[in-house]
């Protein structure tokens, strides 16, 4: 993934400052390796496109876990993540550390290089 900065309609950056997520906070369990934490919403045509790409990945690469959250349901984790608009993914390390972030349709290339930082 891209360092930071618009890329199309996609925003990019790295971690969060160190911030963990758990299996409370998320109401799944977290991935052996890595896990893919999508924010999307009702009627976000991206989303679907989202979930389905998130959802491959998972498949394919090993102790690799797919969580999607309804932001709408969710507001105060979604204001203390500070997710201003869906879909919005983070990418999680084994720990729950949050090693990427990326709002906007996500391609599979940038999603399995982005999975390279957490595993």
């Amino acid at each position: 993934m891209h360092q930071g900065g618009p890329i199309g309609r996609r925003q990019v950056r790295d971690g969060d400052g160190g911030r963990r997520l758990g299996a409370a906070e998320l109401g799944a369990e977290l991935g052996e390796r890595a896990t893919l934490v999508q924010f999307s919403s009702a009627f976000c045509q991206p989303c679907r496109a989202t979930r389905r790409t998130l959802s491959e990945v998972a498949a394919m690469v090993d102790g690799v876990t797919h969580i999607e959250i309804d932001a709408e349901s969710r507001l105060e984790l979604v204001r203390a993540l500070e997710i201003a608009r869906t879909p919005t993914v983070l990418v999680l390390d084994a720990a729950g550390r949050v090693v990427r972030r990326a709002s906007g349709l996500p391609r599979r290339a940038d999603v399995i290089a982005a999975l390279g930082d957490a595993v």
